[in-house]
């Protein structure tokens, strides 16, 4: 295709007009490439820091507004701290180990009882709980892009901790981090201090929010890397500052508030209409005002007239020429349930969601449900995981390398202090949609030595040591008290008369007795 430079220079240089042509031709090779009528071809050439640079600010102000304003996108967020952290919040499972390779269940015990206590009071305000913390703080990272934390350690001028440990966090919006903020003489872009490879040095953070009341009070501070937490959705390679999960689906979500906000005040229009009277021969038509007339509306001022309506009623008032005609209305769309669905299918493939979950609609059958269910899982578990790397992994070891500094943990000697860190990080699971089957196929493959009671405790939310000390204490109480459940094998096996009593049982049975019987059904 020929633009006016070409026609320009063709009868002067056709040679030179040939080699643009066959260049145009090879950059154009794929179809999408090349603009047309029909294909806009639109493209991204900016880096992922410049693009955004100049398009956080604005996505982050609408996804906020959509959090406070539209239902739907309220839920959406509920729904993922729901899936991501969950109520209780990230569970944690210590497993350090001794030099032999050996788990210390003391120690992991010892870390767990402090781990509980400090959770109480983790944050500076002591306003909330670990749970509440973390919830907050995944919903300001889906829906803003982006979260920080200060760590205070040891001693801060003016500061008093709430916890044993001298270990908190200064929980700020991504607001505190201003994108404008660059100084590329020493490597600042968007308030992130780099070196020369790219690695954080420090954060230069807003002294307080610039939209509250003192938000002219712009000062920034610098903060080290080392002291401070930077959750980021990032979404390409070099991207310094996060983006909103709802950044594709916002035009989409905005337009389907405005819609149904249309259609719902439309609603509310034809529910008020009833109907019309339909004037005849202007020569036949007399105002009942002034003729007065045998109707129930002859008392009424001039120009007005009521029509009483009654299930079952005989209407005789018209006046001569007149005729009464109803309004009919298409509302409420019959079509709007469709349509609401098919976006937020749409909706729900861009936020790693379920169009299900996002729209409380169940109607699909079991097979559909349940592949449902699966990939969205897949979403949360990758969101969950992003969540435990660059917030729970971080905070958990930094409070526990602050409490053992502090002596509030003792390190036994034959600790293997290369795994004092080690630990299982539990989040929200997958629900069982049925689950007989599911516990029989767990069932199976812990017989067949595919999986292990703690892999199965972990996949329904459970901690294996606390539900095996929880199973222990409620078995042991319940054969004191001479109580009989299908779930203690003890009484199957020796319990009976052929056995002897269950007080007495055989050399050897009590021990036999707490051993899981794998492979069987009752």
């Amino acid at each position: 295709m020929k633009n006016w430079i070409d026609k320009a220079l063709e009868p002067f240089a056709p040679g030179r007009v040939a080699q643009r042509l066959a260049a145009r031709q090879m950059i154009y090779a794929y179809e999408a490439a090349a603009p047309s009528r029909l294909h806009k071809a639109k493209g991204e050439a900016k880096s992922a820091d410049m693009a955004v640079q100049l398009a956080g600010r604005s996505l982050r102000e609408q996804a906020r507004y959509l959090d406070e304003n539209h239902d739907l996108v309220t839920g959406i967020l509920d729904r993922l701290e729901e899936r991501v952290v969950g109520a209780d919040g990230i569970g944690i499972e210590p497993t350090p180990l001794d030099i032999a390779g050996n788990r210390m269940n003391e120690l992991a015990a010892q870390i767990k009882t402090w781990w509980a206590e400090w959770s109480l009071h983790p944050e500076t305000t002591g306003e909330l709980t670990r749970p509440q913390m973390e919830r907050l703080v995944c919903r300001s990272w889906l829906r803003d892009g982006e979260v920080l934390a200060q760590e205070l350690r040891g001693r801060i001028p003016s500061y008093q901790y709430l916890t044993a440990t001298p270990y908190a966090l200064e929980l700020l919006e991504a607001d505190y981090l201003p994108l404008d903020a660059d100084d590329p003489k020493r490597g600042i872009f968007a308030g992130i201090e780099r070196n020369e490879w790219r690695r954080v040095r420090a954060y230069h953070i807003y002294k307080s929010h610039p939209g509250d009341m003192r938000g002219w009070l712009l000062n920034t501070k610098r903060v080290e890397a080392e002291r401070m937490i930077h959750l980021a959705h990032r979404k390409r390679l070099q991207q310094s500052r996060g983006i909103t999960i709802l950044h594709s689906v916002i035009t989409r979500l905005a337009d389907l508030k405005d819609y149904e906000e249309s259609e719902r005040v439309a609603a509310r229009i034809a529910a008020a209409m009833t109907m019309y009277i339909k004037k005849g021969d202007p020569a036949t038509f007399t105002d009942p005002g002034q003729t007065g007339n045998n109707s129930s509306n002859s008392s009424l001022p001039p120009g007005s007239r009521q029509i009483p309506i009654a299930p079952g009623m005989t209407f005789d008032g018209l006046l001569p020429g007149e005729d009464v005609g109803m309004i009919e209305s298409n509302r409420p769309n019959a079509l709007v349930e469709g349509f609401r669905g098919a976006m937020i299918k749409a909706v729900a493939a861009g936020t790693r969601g379920g169009a299900s979950t996002w729209s409380r609609d169940y109607d699909g059958t079991y097979s559909a449900q349940r592949q449902e269910l699966v990939e969205a899982q897949l979403g949360y578990e990758l969101l969950q995981n992003e969540f435990i790397s660059g917030w729970c992994r971080r905070v958990y070891r930094s409070a526990l390398a602050m409490a053992v500094l502090n002596g509030d943990i003792t390190l036994p000697p034959e600790l293997d202090e290369r795994t004092l860190y080690n630990a299982f990080y539990l989040g929200p699971v997958m629900p069982w949609i049925n689950p007989q089957h599911e516990a029989r196929a767990w069932e199976e493959l812990v017989a067949a030595g595919f999986a292990d009671e703690a892999e199965v405790a972990r996949a329904r939310g459970r901690n294996p040591q606390e539900l095996k000390k929880s199973r222990e204490a409620e078995i042991k109480e319940n054969r004191e008290k001479g109580l009989v459940f299908s779930s203690d094998p003890y009484h199957d096996h020796y319990g009976s008369k052929e056995n002897g009593s269950p007080n007495t049982p055989p050399q050897g049975a009590a021990r036999r007795a707490r051993e899981p019987v794998i492979g069987t059904e009752s």
